[in-house]
């Protein structure tokens, strides 16, 4: 054999080895997000975990009792699992008090109706029982119309409700949701005494849905409280038949207890080769002193804790530090993810991607992402494996309240998205409990986060094939 034939062989062999090592490559990738599935498909814990918080710990507001167990509770487990490092980071959160059940009474002539009501968080109290005449408007732009004289010594009802022309119901939820947030001291400028504010969800049922809501420092302080979508409506009825004004009678005793200690609670699995580098994600530990806090967040944090298990299960070593984050005080405050950027700046950190799941335990649908188009870009090459897995949304949008703090234009801020349609039935809601999540699609949320982060740390070190190709069932 001539020296040139023997120098093409050798060429064509080192071509055809260099083809079915890429094509091996690109299978195992696909192998290992399949891998992720079946782990939290048939041997998750995520469904389990979520059950212990439901039902040992429950509802979890920030400064509570509950809350400083599920720092516990989040700190054991995260711990029995083994990870590299596991460790409280200290942060100080308000501590706002409900005290006893709120009552609402209203009169229509001679009749006298008692309906559900929640004082939504952070509201003063009533100081015994608030007595005064109803106003009706359909949300601050009609309050913005009004003369003081027209508000003055009233009880303004803000009922707007959310926008039913949006598909997203996170969209419709912000539509109208500075009613609940700024509705108070709106009103409180033109003289209201208390405001109450239908409940943010498209169900029209009896569950009053709490929320956080913001004073205007320079504002007087009045009460507010959140009744239901079908007492909203009801009452809306009555003040167009009736003759005389209705008349509001509100009795609540919340209050604010000023501040207390509490924690973030982490846990790690040290990076193979860039350990100075974070891929972050998390959910938030606490919730609204009602219910659950099963969908928000419970199942944001069963999920996260369940990617960095997923993780250590397989024996699938990160070439980053993988960090899970169990925020706490998303609900009223923010102090959890505000401490944890701060830390995080202080000691130089170095973050590459933050993920946060704030949206519920339903079935996942893809990521929103804030980031550089060039991020986006990156991440949109995922979609040929992930739409096996029923997840093509990759679009820009908000990562996270959790997360955002990180924002800095260098990391790419990305908030899982599930199906979005009956998020808001539970929402802030006694009914946001562990019987309304469903065991498959809580799990589905787990594994789309743990295949998503995998992929994309390869795709920082170059290491994700340039074509994935799907793998057969």
């Amino acid at each position: 054999m001539s020296t040139n034939i023997r120098h093409t062989l050798l060429i064509s062999c080192c071509w055809l080895a260099g083809v079915f090592s890429h094509a091996q490559e690109e299978r195992d990738v696909n192998k290992v997000v399949r891998s992720m599935y079946d782990e939290a498909l048939v041997d998750g814990h995520a469904y389990k975990n979520l059950e212990t918080l439901c039902k040992q710990i429950g509802h979890r507001l920030s400064g509570s009792l509950a809350a400083e167990r599920a720092v516990q509770w989040g700190y054991s487990l995260l711990r029995s699992y083994g990870f590299d490092t596991v460790y409280l980071q200290p942060v100080v959160v308000p501590k706002w008090v409900r005290g006893k059940e709120e009552v609402l009474h209203i009169t229509v002539g001679d009749k006298k109706t008692q309906l559900r009501v929640k004082a939504l968080g952070g509201s003063v109290g009533t100081n015994g029982k608030l007595e005064a005449p109803l106003l009706i408007v359909n949300g601050l732009y009609e309050l913005e119309k009004l003369s003081e004289e027209e508000v003055k010594g009233k009880v303004v009802l803000f009922n707007e409700p959310m926008n039913a022309r949006f598909i997203n119901t996170g969209h419709a939820y912000g539509s109208c949701m500075g009613q609940r947030t700024s509705g108070a001291s709106k009103a409180a400028e033109k003289g209201a005494v208390a405001v109450l504010v239908r409940s943010m969800t498209l169900k029209l049922d009896d569950e009053p849905h709490t929320g956080s809501l913001r004073y205007q420092d320079e504002t007087k302080k009045i009460p507010a409280a959140a009744i239901s979508t079908k007492a909203s409506t009801e009452i809306a009825e009555w003040a167009r038949n009736a003759s005389t004004p209705l008349l509001v009678e509100l009795e609540m005793n919340c209050r604010d207890e000023g501040e207390v200690p509490s924690f973030n609670v982490i846990a790690e699995i040290r990076g193979s080769k860039y350990p100075d580098k974070i891929i972050a994600f998390g959910g938030h530990l606490d919730s609204w002193d009602v219910g659950e806090g099963a969908h928000d967040d419970g199942a944001g944090i069963v999920h996260a804790i369940e990617v960095l298990r997923i993780f250590k299960a397989l024996d699938i070593k990160p070439q980053h530090t993988m960090r899970c984050i169990l925020f706490m005080n998303e609900e009223n405050g923010n102090r959890g993810g505000i401490k944890y950027a701060k830390e995080a700046l202080l000691k130089g950190e170095e973050h590459i991607l933050a993920v946060e799941s704030d949206r519920g335990g339903f079935a996942p649908q893809g990521f929103s992402v804030d980031a550089t188009d060039e991020q986006l870009e990156k991440i949109k090459s995922f979609e040929p494996l992930l739409s096996e897995y029923e997840l093509f949304f990759f679009r820009k949008g908000y990562g996270g309240v959790d997360i955002n703090p990180l924002k800095d234009g260098k990391v790419a801020l990305v908030g899982l998205v599930p199906n979005s349609q009956r998020y808001f039935d539970f929402h802030h809601a006694e009914t946001d409990v562990f019987e309304n999540v469903h065991k498959r699609e809580l799990e589905l949320g787990g594994a789309a986060m743990a295949g998503f982060i995998y992929l994309y740390d390869l795709m920082e070190v170059n290491q994700l094939p340039p074509s994935i190709l799907p793998l057969k069932e």
